[in-house]
């Protein structure tokens, strides 16, 4: 038996309420006031993908140290940030996976997270654990109503044989290239098509289509299904797609607008795992994304779904969002208007890849130090350990902190400094179990810190080198949230 054995997610805690937009752009698109209801998730200036597919992968997962049963991570987005590296592989290190897994991105097509689903299913026949990660975090153009459809997010699954939560029963896929939506090379945003055309010629003929195959090979009869996953912008259409199907109207999964929005390549993902957290043993889900074509799968739950709980769920960090009102923010944190930043906000931002390359370990893994003859943590870590006028020499193993909580020994919220985000929040940090280190505060609005606060540690843009084009990633702290 193959299919899911683990499943994640992440959402950020930034939720642009859609009437800022609307209110924002009434004088130019006042059409645009009846998309003006509910929240869309908007993510921080220092997340991109590689920093939610990071958030979504340690959810699914949890804080075991030992990751040595994933074998491959396969990246699926369409907004990946580096063009020429690879970002699955930045990814892998972040998590501290080992060297000698099968790392590859997949893009180009929203549907690129079931083309990689897909192969990972093929490969867990042969014994293959593979975590599949989407994210995606969409610019839009300013006063479309993509703006106003799109949300950001982050979702993961691990395929394998082990304690199958979700048995794979069968698949089809329809490559056509019916060309909806593109973006080019040198651009920032989709150019959309009418809508009609789209939801009538492609999207209502190709993935019926698809499910239908999918079913029957199969064998499952379309009344049988119990919740069925089709991530679509336009209202009632997977609704419609259902009827087409077969498939019954109160199977229809929420397609989270309200809430979330449409979080692109990660959506179908981010769905299924919010349906598996709710999911009995018995049911059969149907995943459908559409995108140059559709894939379509079948899954049928088994009793393993109890005993599985991501660490925190979609359910949970959707429970920690906080109303953002201000577009102009919305509007900074995507690179779509340009703030004075003043002659602290100037400096170079270059960095040494020799550097980075060396001490990738502690940088991107976040690992320290721990002394195995005094216990002590050392970040970072060194050749020597001091132990009261006792130094030791060679006696530090790696010792990870990135699933480890620490509380806020000393804080300043600085509003001289430069940051996307006032006041500039940082303080020294005491590591559960040692080890003390200043920090990066961020998620933290004013007052959100104090002494003693307990934080935990998430994977972020430290910096952003505009001449280069390059992203340097780091670890911050963040407040511990009641649901984790």
């Amino acid at each position: 038996m193959v299919g899911i054995t683990a499943y994640g997610a992440y959402v950020p805690r930034l939720r642009l309420n859609r009437s800022a937009i609307v209110q924002a752009n009434a004088w130019f698109a006042p059409g645009l006031k009846g998309k003006g209801k509910g929240v869309r998730t908007m993510a921080n200036w220092d997340e991109d993908s590689i920093t939610m597919a990071v958030a979504a992968a340690r959810d699914c997962l949890g804080k075991d140290n030992d990751r040595s049963h994933v074998s491959s991570v396969y990246l699926a987005s369409t907004t990946l940030p580096f063009a020429d590296r690879l970002n699955s592989g930045l990814m892998a290190a972040a998590l501290t996976l080992n060297e000698n897994i099968e790392a590859l991105d997949i893009t180009g097509s929203l549907r690129a997270p079931m083309s990689a689903v897909s192969q990972a299913l093929r490969s867990a026949s042969s014994g293959n654990n593979t975590l599949v990660v989407a994210a995606d975090k969409r610019k839009a153009r300013v006063a479309s109503t993509q703006e106003l459809d799109f949300g950001d997010g982050a979702a993961a699954l691990l395929l394998g044989n082990n304690d199958v939560l979700a048995e794979y029963l069968a698949g089809a896929t329809i490559t056509d290239d019916f060309v909806d939506h593109f973006r080019a090379f040198d651009q920032d945003v989709d150019y959309n098509w009418e809508e009609r055309w789209v939801r009538d010629e492609g999207i209502s003929k190709i993935v019926p289509k698809t499910v239908a195959s999918a079913l029957t090979k199969a064998g499952v009869d379309a009344g049988d299904v119990d919740h069925f996953i089709f991530p679509t912008v336009f209202k009632k259409l997977d609704a419609k797609i259902a009827q087409i199907c077969g498939i019954k109207n109160d199977a229809v999964v929420d397609n989270l607008a309200a809430e979330v929005g449409d979080t692109g390549a990660a959506h179908g993902l981010l769905m299924l795992s919010r349906t598996l957290e709710k999911a009995n043993s018995g049911d059969i889900i149907v995943i459908t994304q559409f995108g140059q074509g559709a894939d379509a799968l079948v899954f049928k739950v088994t009793d393993k779904i109890n005993s599985f709980k991501p660490q925190r769920g979609f359910s949970g960090w959707l429970s920690r969002g906080v109303e953002e009102s201000s577009y102009t923010r919305f509007l900074a944190y995507n690179d779509q208007i340009e703030l004075e930043k003043g002659m602290r906000g100037e400096q170079d931002k270059k960095t040494a890849l020799s550097t980075l390359y060396r001490h990738k370990n502690m940088i991107t893994g976040f690992i320290a130090g721990r002394c195995k003859e005094t216990g002590l943590v050392f970040f970072p870590p060194t050749r020597i350990s001091y132990d009261t006028e006792n130094p030791l020499q060679d006696t530090q193993v790696p010792y990870k902190l990135a699933d480890i909580t620490a509380s806020v020994a000393s804080w300043s919220a600085d509003y001289l400094s430069f940051s996307m985000s006032p006041p500039n929040q940082y303080g020294m940090v005491d590591f559960d179990g040692g080890g003390r280190l200043l920090m990066e505060f961020t998620d933290v609005a004013k007052g959100d810190v104090e002494n003693n606060k307990k934080m935990e540690m998430v994977f972020r843009i430290k910096d952003i080198d505009r001449q280069r084009g390059f992203k340097r990633y780091f670890w911050k702290a963040t407040p511990v949230k009641a649901s984790i």
